[in-house]
């Protein structure tokens, strides 16, 4: 199953959807670390190792992770808002009965799925201790480990620049399939920083007719 690639802008108007996610950057907590990069400001985040890195794409080898994921229910603006609440909601009541979940990791993923359904997930360090009936808004997601091939870009994050690396990345791939398939975007600094690593992610198990 694939994704059209015009999936960033298929939930309005490009200017309406970029200050929606604008207000996802803001309101998220998450504001590595062996074999991540300097990236991630001494917080934590997954490992990997780079297996190979040319001037469209690097292809990591990434540990097993968990993430707390929601998902958002919408475009609409109190939807983007609503499922990061969720997930901080969800940490701190955890925190008070409690279990230690940070909530200073890096990265921020907002993923689009088959359906054109969007997910708010933050990174769950190893080691971390979550209830065992988590919450039904909320879903720990684990990954196995995975290869997962990255196209870093910067500049202040939007639709547009998303949209134009998650497409730039895929030609690059060079794979056997005509549509975009799942993937996500990375993001690890403040709205407001002075500079930017952004990153579009597309997991290799994921990939239409995947030959690699």
């Amino acid at each position: 199953m694939c994704l059209p690639l015009d999936l960033w802008s298929s939930f309005g108007e490009p200017r309406r959807m970029e200050r929606l996610l604008v207000e996802i950057l803001l309101v998220s907590l998450v504001t590595v670390s062996f074999g991540t990069g300097d990236f991630c400001y001494q917080k934590q985040c997954p490992q990997y190792e780079l297996i190979e890195k040319n001037q469209d794409f690097e292809k990591r080898l990434y540990v097993a992770t968990r993430w707390l994921t929601t998902k958002i229910e919408s475009t609409a603006s109190s939807d983007l808002i609503a499922a990061s609440s969720r997930l901080k909601d969800y940490c701190n009541r955890c925190n008070g009965a409690g279990y230690e979940i940070p909530t200073d990791t890096w990265p921020v993923l907002i993923t689009v799925t088959h359906d054109l359904s969007w997910l708010l997930s933050w990174f769950v360090p190893p080691g971390t201790r979550l209830p065992e009936n988590p919450v039904p808004s909320v879903t720990v997601e684990s990954k196995p480990e995975s290869m997962v091939y990255v196209r870093v870009f910067g500049g202040t994050p939007s639709i547009e620049s998303g949209q134009e690396n998650a497409n730039a990345l895929w030609a690059a791939l060079d794979k056997n399939c005509t549509d975009l398939p799942i993937h996500s975007g990375a993001c690890y600094e403040s709205y407001f920083a002075l500079q930017h690593h952004n990153e579009i992610w597309i997991y290799a198990h994921d990939i239409c007719n995947n030959n690699k």
